[in-house]
């Protein structure tokens, strides 16, 4: 039993930003910000004042986060980076609303006062004497503070107030993580009783000294329960500044989902009716339990349902029985083949994060080469008249301008020599689809051959599968490789223009050339006879895709990926815990690093044969290191032990901090099984004989800063979780009870009038009430369960902490 806890952020897109470049324009991207620490960044989106970003990230992360913040800035070759404004959300103001928070949101000013972080340590004791009352206010010491100096790091020392007392304790120089130590005692003087604050600042030699963040306890906290642990470091309170709009908006959307994850055993009632429905016969579709979970869910919710649904049935190794029960409803309800699989439907939604669930290394196989090359020759490419830039040639020729049909038919030449080889790459990739793909394709070509056998639909059962592979996996990819992961940033607006160019002509040709010469956008005409010619091969391809022996019963369950298998690998630089004497910066030398679920392996590069390997089941802690620690950014540690106990740890840097929270990511995720992680550890160095996090002397001295092993982001390759999907198919079970207990289980007695609204049959009828009676007795029995567990919760706080 556990508790889980994960923030479900998509920065969708700003508009009306400043600009901020001589060009009267702005290079905008968004850093995301979970207390203070960056969780993810979005690419820059060049030249835009209302940029689309349009990316995900699912962050899990602990029960006890404060805030999430999002920063939008202006990207700069020259210089630091432009702060546009910001926009912070408790998570209070998240949780307010199940559904989370969809909508536009003015950016504020960035103000350096509010931009505090971290905690600090006290003990507080209330004494009496003689000479009335004292407050002795021990300052032990602060982590995580902000930094404030150029070497990133701060002076900090702390002011503390009780009425109109103060006193200050000294300062410590160099650091983020200081420790004091001291005793602060400040006598009551008449009057009301005070509450007691306690400031840090950052101490400066020239102008004013920098604000950290203060605490502020009332006295009746002071009199009944005096502070003793540590405390969440905060802004001054101030009104926030409302720009009006001055500063644009940006439209984000955020959910948290807190859950409680039972034991296996609670849920595999609710296994068994879901596994139930995909085994039955076909006749008891439209009963079964799955059918009601299905029409209970509403169309912003059914994304979340398909993906927890697709995990789930992987686990079990019955995806493709799960999916044809989907298509079987599907098919049965069409009655126009044109409509089939255009709506959002649950069995769309379902093959869509299936072919994305054990596709995604299919797809970088077939289609990263050509999209890479868009991406590095940056050729100019346009087949409308209207957008044709017809100086453009001008500029890098002497040759003057082309006429607009010179522009068309280079255009046309650099298009199909692009879409030649992304055709090729397709129908030549039959042997590297994945076979749990294949035998899904398979199913469904069977099922709407079956629906719609007449010699005038003898498209349709090519265009169910197309639709899916070209229209909702390859066209998108190619529209935008970012959200992919097929790129690492945005196309520049030249770049995307030419990916839409491709995405609409592979479009066309997953359509099977249907709808060539209809529409608006007849200027795509000179790129017809390609497309045609390319749709024969496409059919030929479809039927060899679909030409496959065997049955789910070969493929894996449990896991996407074996434990042996590359999870993650790429160049990065290395650094060992004691470099012989080289200048911090040569001490990282280049290496190419493979992450599998057994081990962390270095070599010079992916063909050298010598390879040294970390197992992963020694790694205790995986943690960033901060910037002055050797006055580089992006740098990680792995903490190992080995056979005799002594830690040993290996610093790695990444180029960006996406790669470094991927990285992060994927090493927590391989080593989470691992006993004895450590809960501290220095987030600097050991350098000069101490500590240059929390200036300690010893290097055997206790960590100063938390381990965060509990921070992942959720990826399309993280293993599967039976127990969390059946959970969230509960909780959307608990929002459809109610109507479950309306529509399903009325009297006898309206049986006749539900017949004549619905179109159903008495039999029918009766299996569906049975389905809901079952699905109400398996909600109210997880009920029961989670109850139990939240008594148990309410009795181990009641209890309190046991020991310091």
């Amino acid at each position: 039993m556990a508790k889980s806890s994960s923030l479900n952020v998509r920065v969708v897109e700003g508009r009306a930003l400043p600009a901020k470049d001589v060009s009267g324009s702005s290079d905008p991207y968004c850093l995301v910000k979970v207390d203070d620490e960056v969780v993810a960044r979005t690419a820059t989106v060049w030249r835009s004042l209302g940029p689309f970003w349009g990316e995900e990230y699912t962050v899990h992360l602990p029960l006890d986060f404060h805030q999430l913040a999002f920063y939008v800035l202006d990207e700069d070759t020259v210089g630091h980076d432009d702060i546009i404004g910001k926009i912070s959300l408790s998570r209070e103001a998240i949780t307010a609303d199940p559904r989370g928070i969809d909508s536009w949101i003015n950016l504020s000013r960035v103000d350096p006062d509010a931009e505090v972080q971290g905690e600090i340590r006290l003990s507080v004791q209330m004494l009496e004497d003689g000479r009335g009352r004292c407050l002795r206010c021990h300052v032990l010491q602060a982590r995580d503070l902000a930094p404030r100096d150029i070497s990133g790091t701060s002076d900090p020392f702390a002011r503390v107030f009780w009425g109109s007392q103060s006193l200050e304790t000294s300062t410590i120089k160099k650091t983020r993580f200081p420790h004091w130590d001291e005793v602060l005692e400040l006598r009551e003087m008449p009057g009301a009783p005070s509450p007691l604050r306690v400031e840090l600042w950052d101490w400066d030699m020239v102008g004013k000294n920098d604000f950290l963040g203060m605490v502020e306890f009332s006295p009746k906290t002071l009199q009944q329960k005096p502070p003793n642990g540590w405390f969440r470091l905060l802004p001054f309170p101030r009104a926030e500044e409302d720009s009006g709009g001055n500063l644009g908006a940006l439209r984000v959307k955020v959910r948290l989902i807190e859950d409680c994850v039972l034991p296996s055993q609670c849920y595999q009632p609710l296994v068994e009716l879901l596994m139930e429905s995909v085994l039955g016969p076909a006749e008891e579709d439209t009963a079964s339990p799955l059918a009601l979970l299905e029409e209970l869910t509403l169309g912003d919710c059914r994304q979340d349902l398909a993906t927890k649904l697709v995990k789930l049935f992987l686990g079990w190794g019955l995806a493709g029985r799960f999916l044809d029960y989907l298509t079987r409803r599907e098919v049965a309800r069409t009655m126009d083949p044109n409509t089939l699989f255009r709506s959002n439907s649950l069995a769309s939604k379902s093959m869509e994060q299936f072919m994305k669930l054990v596709g995604m290394p299919y797809l970088h196989e077939v289609l990263k080469p050509v999209i890479s090359r868009v991406f590095e020759e940056k050729k100019y490419m346009e087949l409308d008249p209207c957008k044709m830039d017809l100086g453009r040639s001008r500029r890098i020729s002497f040759k003057g301008a082309p006429s607009e049909e010179q522009m068309r038919e280079t255009s046309l030449g650099l298009l199909t020599g692009y879409l030649g080889p992304i055709v090729d790459a397709i129908v030549g990739s039959v042997g590297r689809c994945p076979p749990a793909m294949r035998l899904a394709f398979k199913q469904l070509h069977r099922r709407v051959e079956e629906r719609f056998p007449e010699p005038e639909h003898q498209d349709v059962k090519y265009l169910a599968i197309s639709g899916f592979l070209f229209l909702r996996f390859f066209a998108p990819a190619i529209l935008t490789p970012k959200l992919f992961d097929l790129r690492d940033q945005h196309a520049d607006p030249q770049t995307s223009r030419s990916l839409l160019l491709l995405a609409k002509a592979v479009q066309s040709i997953g359509n099977l050339g249907q709808q060539l010469g209809q529409g608006k956008e007849l200027w795509m005409a000179p790129l017809h006879p390609f497309l045609l010619q390319s749709v024969s091969r496409v059919r030929d391809f479809l039927d060899r895709l679909v030409d496959v022996d065997g049955d789910e019963a070969g493929i894996p369950a449990r896991a996407l990926f074996p434990p042996s298998a590359i999870v993650r690998e790429g160049y990065l630089l290395k650094r060992k815990e004691e470099p012989a004497g080289l200048a911090t910066r040569f001490a990282f030398k280049k290496r190419y690093v493979w992450l599998s679920g057994e081990t962390l392996s270095f070599s010079k590069s992916p063909e050298w044969q010598t390879r040294h390997s970390i197992p992963v089941s020694h790694i205790r802690a995986v943690e960033r290191v901060d910037e002055g620690a050797f006055q580089l950014p992006h740098v990680m540690q792995v903490v190992t032990q080995d056979g005799a106990g002594a830690l040993h740890t290996t610093y790695l840097q990444c180029k960006n901090v996406n790669e470094l929270n991927q990285w992060l990511s994927a090493l927590r995720k391989a080593s989470a099984p691992n006993p004895d992680k450590l809960a501290a550890c220095h987030p600097g160095a050991f350098r000069s004989a101490r500590w240059t996090c929390c200036l300690q002397a010893e290097r055997s001295a206790a960590g100063c800063s938390r381990t965060h092993s509990a921070v992942t982001l959720g990826d399309w390759s993280d293993p599967l979780d039976p127990d969390a999907e059946a959970q969230m198919v509960y909780r959307q079970l608990l929002l459809g009870r109610d109507q479950l207990r309306l529509k399903l289980l009325e009297d006898s007695n309206m049986d006749t009038t539900r017949e004549a609204d619905t179109g159903a049959c008495p039999e029918v009828l009766a299996r569906q009430r049975t389905a809901a009676a079952r699905l109400l007795e398996v909600l109210a029995d997880l009920d029961r369960a989670h109850e139990e567990f939240q008594q148990q919760e309410r009795g181990k706080a009641a209890l309190g902490p046991l020991g310091p």
